[in-house]
């Protein structure tokens, strides 16, 4: 069997990454969204560990999944966040696949989001449980995301990075990816 050329695979492979993020965050809306959420789709993020490129799909995919909201505020700060996690989850990938690594690249996305997404809850969208003490909200906040953020990425996001690569047809896939 022919394969794809190498541009055209990997627009597809991101393409689905982006789709899959999307698709996960909007049907499990009431728990991907506000200040406490347990974004599913954020386990996803795990992947730049195993493949770098993939960034770019679960950026895509946030900045989709975002839309569904209609806030230009979920769309870049939200977005950017997922994004900058993915860079520094890659940058672990990079380093090896050990125990420490997989767990510092999961580290990551817990973070970026509670710090990014805890500030734009805070001040963005006025959701201060401390009205006379933003500080103590923005904590809050940041508190609220991180632990939903956390539960999805040491859950899921950690089980994906030990089995995936276990999987000699996902191992394959992988380093089909990485080679182009």
């Amino acid at each position: 069997m022919k394969q794809a050329p190498r541009k055209a695979f990997t627009l597809a492979v991101l393409a689905v990454i982006a789709a899959a993020y999307a698709v996960l965050t909007i049907l499990l809306a009431p728990i991907s969204y506000g200040p406490v959420q347990f974004r599913v789709s954020e386990a996803l993020t795990v992947l730049p560990f195993l493949m770098p490129g993939t960034v770019w799909g679960i950026f895509a995919g946030c900045i989709l999944a975002n839309l569904y909201t209609g806030s230009v505020l979920d769309i870049v700060f939200g977005s950017l966040a997922t994004f900058l996690a993915g860079l520094c989850t890659a940058w672990f990938g990079k380093r090896g696949n050990t125990v420490k690594n997989r767990l510092l690249g999961c580290l990551m996305p817990v973070l970026f989001n509670a710090g990014i997404v805890g500030a734009v809850l805070t001040w963005g969208y006025q959701i201060q449980e401390f009205p006379e003490n933003p500080l103590a909200s923005f904590g809050f906040n940041a508190l609220t995301v991180g632990l939903g953020e956390m539960g999805v990425l040491y859950l899921i996001g950690y089980t994906l990075l030990r089995q995936l690569p276990k999987i000699k047809v996902i191992r394959e896939f992988i380093a089909r990816f990485n080679k182009e």
